[in-house]
């Protein structure tokens, strides 16, 4: 179940959205990679947690590797990792440009893949506001304390205010040679394709 929290649009400079509430996911917890070799573990996998703890921890130090040696890496069903290149701005002439003077940094991103691609997460996915009261059931008829019903099971194709958004920001000031797709940040939008990219 994915819970959502309301968030009120703030920005002045976009008059369409300001004023107007997104849902915004309401995130219960972090797992880190202990906690996530300890799930694995107890689905009946024939490895310990320490095994498995250690098998992620070597899988990222070579994710690493491979991305600053200016390969994508791809987990199936997961993301495509790969590097942007952050402008800060644009040269006249290729012979203006330089790294110091033209670019502004690196960054790890990456792309849902497989299983994990808009298309099916929203099939899959359940929605329920934050805080949403359990239902009561009274003589057969199920009512809700606060007068509403604000879970949606699947199906739903459109999502606002940024809720599968991270990091954002102003990333694309001077282009970045690592974008397919599109990605708006900081608008509080969705495009729901299925290039959605994640900047970590």
């Amino acid at each position: 179940m994915i819970e959502y929290d309301l968030k009120k649009n703030n920005n002045v400079k976009n008059e369409k959205a300001y004023g107007k509430y997104y849902a915004k996911p309401h995130v219960s917890e972090t797992v880190d990679l202990e906690a996530l070799a300890e799930q694995m573990h107890t689905y009946n996998s024939p490895f310990s947690a320490g095994t498995i703890q250690g098998i992620l921890t070597d899988a990222v130090v070579h994710i690493k590797e491979l991305l600053l040696a200016g390969k994508n890496v791809k987990l199936d069903n997961l993301a495509i990792f790969y590097i942007g290149i952050k402008n800060k701005e644009g040269a006249a002439t290729k012979e203006d440009f330089s790294v110091l003077k033209n670019i502004l940094g690196v960054r790890m991103r990456a792309r849902a893949t497989g299983d994990l691609r808009s298309v099916n997460l929203n099939l899959e996915a359940n929605l329920k506001k934050y805080g949403t009261k359990k239902k009561k059931t009274t003589g057969g008829t199920t009512t809700d304390p606060d007068g509403s019903d604000d879970t949606q099971t699947g199906g739903s194709g459109t999502q606002g205010g940024g809720s599968g958004t991270t990091g954002g920001g102003s990333q694309n000031q001077g282009g970045d040679s690592g974008t397919t797709g599109s990605q708006t940040g900081g608008s509080g939008t969705d495009s729901g394709d299925d290039n959605e990219h994640i900047t970590l």
